[in-house]
């Protein structure tokens, strides 16, 4: 079976979605015709600009954590490396087969660097705070 990393984006460096799917036929359909509210249909968010192929469910999913944690910047590379134009490319893929490049991922995952939020790294340093004064008693 295979599973899919995606972004969708609302027009050329406009607003960026990342997602994963076992089945990117049904769900990239499902944002386009706007079947769940959210943020797709609220900003416009349809084309599909960028997709990527794994063998596991787990695989696709660590590497959406991975790309959703990526500025702004990283990702925009990402999608330009293998769409310049932004074109969609939903009916690219329908029509398959789909080229062995967009299976391997650009980088490997280890050499990303991981970003903390602001509300980890507060969550956190209370957590260890608590900790240390919970040992002192």
């Amino acid at each position: 079976m295979a599973f899919y990393v995606y972004i969708l984006a609302s027009r050329k460096n406009g607003t960026l979605y990342v997602g994963s799917t076992d089945n990117l036929t049904v769900r990239v359909a499902q944002h386009k015709q706007e079947l769940r509210r959210g943020f797709t249909s609220r900003y416009g968010v349809k084309d599909l600009v960028w997709y990527e192929l794994h063998d596991t469910r787990e695989g696709a999913f660590h590497r959406e954590r991975r790309i959703k944690e990526w500025k702004r910047a990283w990702k925009v590379r990402l999608i330009e490396k293998r769409n310049l134009e932004w074109r969609d490319l939903y009916d690219d893929f329908l029509r398959g087969p789909i080229p062995e490049a967009l299976f391997t991922p650009l980088v490997p995952a280890a050499s990303i660097p991981r970003r903390t939020s602001a509300r980890r790294r507060t969550r956190c340093s209370v957590e260890a705070k608590m900790r240390s004064s919970a040992s002192r008693s």
